[in-house]
């Protein structure tokens, strides 16, 4: 009776020692790391003219539920890790498919677009890029009725229905990068004011933008260059 208590046990240990490896697989962040270069040499036709990357990545795995932004720039003909990976969130209902995205459907956008403006709610910030302070009067319009739809305006030059207020008491605002989807043309009801901005919390989603700390916002900014055209990858899964 011992000797079968025993191989009883030795089972019952061995399947739990297999359980946790395989947990320790899918939580460890190498198991579902994204190929960043792999990816980047299959996109050489639309990316051949940046030298500077972010790749905003789906990266859960059965455990967690995460999205990842890397930064990627060209040296020579090789990419590199600009920073470190770090956390983001995105739209509460995830990534929407190519061309799929609609006005208030909290999704962020998928596909590739260009960072040409940044902004901010202080005179001058630390970075290379266009920069616009954020006044007091400025909206985005997301009113897709409305001529200015996806335009910065000012408040009393507008005749929008609904339009977001750039001047935000939470300071999700302060600094942002303004990510050209439906810029150029604008298709009334494709979705609006599609930013890189502070999160409101790590676990917090946002309406459709792409949010990140204030640490990491500055870090992003002090590192793009108008001169290397940089642009934003979205919604890749791994």
């Amino acid at each position: 009776m011992q000797i079968k208590k025993y191989y009883r046990f030795i089972r019952l240990f061995s399947m739990m020692l297999i359980l946790l490896s395989v947990t320790a697989c899918f939580l460890s962040p190498a198991a579902h790391k994204f190929d960043t270069s792999a990816f980047l040499k299959l996109q050489t036709n639309q990316i051949d003219k940046s030298a500077q990357i972010l790749l905003a990545v789906d990266d859960s795995s059965f455990f967690l539920t995460r999205t990842t932004l890397y930064a990627m720039e060209k040296r020579g003909d090789t990419w590199q890790m600009a920073l470190e990976p770090f956390n983001i969130v995105i739209g509460g209902k995830g990534f929407a498919p190519p061309g799929e995205k609609r006005e208030g459907d909290g999704k962020t956008p998928s596909g590739i677009y260009s960072l040409k403006m940044t902004f901010g709610y202080e005179a001058t910030i630390g970075t290379k890029m266009p920069y616009r302070q954020v006044l007091a009067d400025d909206i985005w319009v997301d009113d897709p009725n409305a001529d200015d739809y996806n335009h910065w305006t000012k408040k009393q030059e507008s005749g929008a229905a609904s339009y977001e207020i750039m001047k935000r008491d939470d300071n999700l605002y302060k600094y942002g990068i303004i990510i050209e989807y439906n810029t150029n043309p604008v298709i009334k009801g494709n979705g609006s004011a599609i930013f890189m901005h502070v999160w409101k919390g790590e676990n917090i989603p946002t309406a459709g933008c792409v949010a990140m700390s204030e640490e990491n916002i500055l870090k992003i900014l002090d590192w793009l260059d108008p001169a290397a055209s940089p642009i934003i990858i979205t919604g890749i899964r791994n």
